[in-house]
């Protein structure tokens, strides 16, 4: 099978003149870089860490299917060492997003996001959510894996946004990176318990097919245990029947979309 990770890891470093350059910019031992290389070696966290902040890249990015990542460099993503983090051109004022990163260290981490499928009715949709602090505020990646018809291996989306915590409310706002046809808003109430496990809220897109309807869902984030890697994670997004057994009773309730008698909105539920 061929190794994502290393043909991923390569085409990064085609963007510079040499390895040598590589591994002089990152201070890395150049015989230890070429372990990595070849596939012998994974790098542990303290390196990896380093690795994606060197090339702009998220860890998971570096285990999609080669051509999914080829895909996503070429669209305009191509490493540059001056570039800045993730949301660093949103327009957000300075003073919001340093009111609004307040609070949000407990929030950090990944997660299983949960809704009805805006473009398979009849569907859960499981994406995996990053959140993590930049210099500029909080910013995070939303991946979605989807299966193609006809095509044996998953296709990737990714999106990419700032969030803030603003009066007793989280906001998400995100762009799909690829090809720029989309953004999203998604907002949801903080937690009041001691740990961080599941978060509620509402979520606003457009259906990803040629019918792009606006549409508003309710959402669910499942806070991912520390000790589950990216790779692991992405490969259980993707659509998922109303069936399907890992999905229990209170996760369903929460996503339901349904209106109560009276209600005069669609509204999110605590």
């Amino acid at each position: 099978m061929p190794d994502d990770f290393v043909a991923n890891l390569r085409l990064l470093c085609g963007y510079y003149p040499s390895i040598a350059e590589v591994c002089r910019r990152l201070e890395i031992n150049r015989a230890q870089f070429n372990r990595y290389l070849s596939g012998r070696y994974r790098p542990r966290h303290a390196a990896m860490q380093r690795l994606c902040g060197f090339f702009g890249v998220e860890e998971h990015e570096l285990y999609l299917p080669h051509a999914d990542f080829s895909r996503l460099v070429q669209s305009g993503r191509a490493p540059d060492a001056a570039a800045g983090p993730v949301g660093a051109g949103v327009a957000w004022p300075d003073v919001l997003l340093q009111r609004g990163r307040e609070g949000m260290e407990r929030y950090l981490g990944c997660y299983f996001e949960y809704y009805h499928s805006m473009s398979r009715p009849g569907h859960l949709l499981r994406t995996l959510v990053c959140l993590e602090e930049r210099e500029s505020g909080i910013v995070y990646q939303r991946t979605e894996r989807m299966q193609a018809a006809g095509n044996p291996r998953p296709c990737h989306n990714r999106y990419t946004g700032v969030a803030v915590r603003l009066a007793d409310r989280i906001f998400l706002v995100d762009h799909e990176t690829l090809n720029g046809y989309e953004v999203t808003q998604t907002i949801l109430f903080p937690s009041f318990q001691s740990q961080v496990t599941r978060l509620t809220g509402l979520k606003l897109g457009v259906a990803d097919n040629s019918e792009r309807m606006p549409c508003c869902v309710r959402v669910l984030y499942e806070r991912l245990d520390e000790q589950v890697g990216p790779r692991e994670a992405l490969a259980q997004c993707g659509l998922l029947e109303l069936d399907d057994p890992s999905l229990d009773a209170e996760l369903m309730a929460a996503v339901r979309n349904d209106v109560a008698p009276g209600e005069p909105h669609f509204r999110a539920r605590h």
